[in-house]
């Protein structure tokens, strides 16, 4: 028994059971201290609290069955791919043939050794849990927990449900059980230390850390599946609350570290701001103005900007960063902007080469031997103020005279450890760069102000005047015949249209084949119209041909995979076909849909499926058919997938926030940024043991 103060931030080798190789196993789940096993919650849970008759079973049921072996065999071979195999190497499965008097189930087992084998033949009496599936001629488990009984032997069945744990390979279920339990078990001789206020507990009727975690992790019999999944007890509430105040609080101690370094304050002049914005050739939106003032005041400061913009496709953040960038250059400064992709940044770079009279460099991927020395000669020297680039512009050979603003386009393409090495580019004489972090994915207000609260958030919500609303229209494939006629019939009138090839395979090269395959085709049947091809295995100096055909209007009809998701824009370019758009989750739709309707031309997508639709399939469709908001889109889009979907796998923190959730907890954030305030304010040495305990060492990357 564990029985220490401090007792929680001991090793877990001071629990039974583990020793120097099962901690190393551990250790990949972050598991190093008996907090860390305490605050490993369950993600879900199974109810084996009752028998079922095997024949009431129904398909995608877990149950806890039990019935007598009829007969077993061991079957050779077995159709997919490597399926089947054990250890040995050898295609043997072991079919085992259960029956209760009311019914017959099969247990499937791929993996099994002699030891098993034995245990499992006719006349034994088993109880199986696991996931009841359709097989070939009768309802299958595959890869049942067994638990073998004598012939007349009664077992209780478990008078609670079964917690599931976020698990590795190497760390099963059934160890992961048994420390929780043991860990719990010493709550009753040790105190965990309470860091909310008292206040909070009781004015919320929360029940005490250590009650609550029992709860959570071993719940009391009686209560039900259903309701430990509608998250409504107040134990779950306790740690849900808890969990959302450690992540705001370890946002707010970012935005502290950013504050503590300085940035160079950068003044304008009125009269310069509305010259430039006069030779942009276009009127500013409300929202733009706004936007820009926001980042013309956080710059006069010396503490770094960290803002996040966010606006909808089209509605001109490029315009916004360009007056962000004047503010730099006109304090002699260098700015440097970074693009996902060659054909973006060559984009940006046309854009600011034309806006800042040649005063700027593109630096990607395709620069080499003496083109690439100049260049880097040029920025290093300060010949250059404004540097537009991929992900080149992080190599170690890059040297800036006087970086003092970065601007992050697309900002979810990019590691956080590449944000962190462009700022640190600027890092001179004490000083960092300001950052401007743009993206045209909209991310819903609720989780933009706790995923990037270490960030100050603008948005642009207002579209540019003349900006047309894409009229969207799904369409079943039987009808592809039809969509090639419209294709035709705008292409002939003068107009141009994308044609996107999607797959569901992720193998970049099959998709790059389907594009080919239907450039061709389409070749054939529109034989009177200009058809380019555009993918992600072409050299870039072939994308960049292409495109420039493309944007001068040689070629009517561009077939092209979801290389072109982002930044190309192409005014007369009014139709989108977007085959299989069954595939694609809304906010990518909503990108591609965004490459159409930017010029004076009534423009349209046209999303085509593949019979059969799913209902969620059916759903996403309908979303974007209905809707042209892409911040509505996004909440949508964050209702179906969660927050970790829509923030991308390289965001950290919040994607794997325990049992906290964004969307279903959303009423509970003001409460808890007020709280977070408070403990900062007046218990400031609980922060860290706070953060620590739910967030481990995630918090490393919010500095970026």
């Amino acid at each position: 028994m564990i029985q220490e103060e401090g007792f929680e931030y001991q090793s877990v080798q001071a629990l039974k059971g583990v020793g120097p190789a099962v901690a190393a196993r551990l250790e990949k789940l972050g598991l190093y201290t008996i907090q860390d096993v305490l605050f490993h919650l369950p993600f879900r849970y199974e109810d084996r609290t009752s028998i079922v008759k095997i024949g009431a079973l129904q398909e995608g049921q877990q149950a806890v069955i039990e019935g007598v072996i009829e007969h077993s065999e061991v079957r050779l071979g077995h159709k997919g791919s490597g399926w089947g195999k054990n250890k040995s190497g050898s295609g043997r499965t072991l079919l085992c043939y259960l029956s209760d008097g009311t019914g017959r189930i099969v247990l499937r087992f791929f993996y099994f050794n002699t030891s098993q084998q034995e245990g499992l033949v006719a006349g034994k009496r088993v109880r199986c849990f696991g996931e009841v599936r359709h097989g070939a001629n009768s309802l299958e488990i595959t890869h049942p927990e067994v638990q073998q009984m004598a012939a007349n032997e009664f077992l209780p069945v478990k008078n609670s449900l079964t917690p599931v744990y976020p698990k590795t390979e190497g760390v099963h279920q059934l160890l992961l059980r048994k420390l929780a339990d043991q860990v719990i078990l010493s709550l009753s001789d040790n105190v965990i230390p309470e860091w909310l206020p008292e206040s909070l507990l009781k004015e919320k009727n929360f029940p005490d850390l250590s009650h609550a975690l029992k709860l959570v992790h071993q719940p009391d019999a009686g209560i039900s599946l259903d309701s430990i999944e509608a998250v409504k007890h107040p134990a779950q509430q306790r740690l849900i609350f808890e969990e959302l105040v450690a992540y705001r609080l370890s946002m707010l101690q970012f935005r502290q570290e950013v504050k503590k370094h300085r940035a160079r304050p950068h003044e304008i002049k009125d009269k310069d701001l509305k010259s430039f914005v006069k030779s942009l050739g276009f009127e500013l939106t409300t929202a733009q103005k706004k936007v820009i003032h926001e980042i013309i005041s956080d710059l006069k400061n010396d503490v770094p900007m960290m803002r996040l913009l966010q606006g909808d496709v089209g509605s001109g953040k490029t315009a916004v960063s360009a007056c962000a960038a004047l503010v730099a250059v006109k304090n002699s400064s260098q700015v440097a902007i970074m693009a996902p992709t060659e054909i973006l940044a060559s984009q940006l770079f046309e854009n600011f080469d034309r806006w800042f009279n040649g005063d700027c460099v593109l630096l990607t991927g395709k620069d080499k031997g003496r083109l690439r020395e100049k260049k880097l000669e040029r920025i290093k020297e300060g010949e250059t103020s404004i540097v537009v680039g991929t992900h080149a512009l992080f190599q170690n050979d890059v040297e800036f005279d006087e970086l003092s603003l970065v601007i992050v386009d697309e900002q979810h393409r990019f590691g956080v450890h590449q944000r962190l090495s462009l700022r640190e580019k600027g890092s001179k004489a004490g000083v960092v760069t300001h950052q401007l972090i743009m993206t045209a994915t909209p991310i819903p207000r609720s989780l933009a102000m706790t995923a990037y609260a270490d960030l100050d958030y603008s948005v642009i919500d207002e579209l540019p005047v003349g900006r047309k609303k894409v009229a969207t229209v799904v369409i079943s494939d039987q009808r592809r015949n039809e969509v090639i006629e419209r294709v035709a019939s705008a292409c002939r009138k003068g107009e141009q249209a994308y044609w996107v090839c999607t797959l569901v395979e992720e193998s970049e090269l099959m998709q790059c084949q389907a594009a080919e395959e239907t450039a061709a085709q389409l070749n054939q049947d529109l034989e009177d119209l200009n058809i380019g091809l555009i993918h992600g295995r072409m050299k870039q100096d072939e994308k960049n041909a292409v495109m420039a055909r493309f944007k001068s209007g040689e070629i009517n009809l561009l077939v092209a995979t979801t290389v072109i998701e982002v930044g190309v824009d192409v005014p007369n370019a009014s139709l989108m076909v977007i085959v299989n758009a069954e595939r694609l989750g809304l906010a990518q739709l909503h990108q591609l849909r965004g490459r159409v309707g930017r010029g004076e031309k009534k423009s349209a997508c046209v999303l085509i499926y593949q019979s059969p639709l799913s209902d969620r399939a059916r759903q996403r469709l309908t979303i974007l058919r209905e809707n042209s908001s892409g911040f509505v889109i996004a909440q949508k889009d964050l209702e179906m997938r969660g927050a970790g979907e829509v923030l991308g796998t390289r965001q950290t923190g919040i994607v794997g926030m325990r049992i906290a959730d964004i969307v279903r907890d959303e009423y509970m954030l003001e409460d808890v940024k007020k709280v977070a305030s408070q403990i900062q304010q007046q218990w400031p040495d609980r922060v860290d043991p706070l953060v620590m305990r739910w967030m481990g060492s995630s918090k490393q990357y919010g500095s970026v």
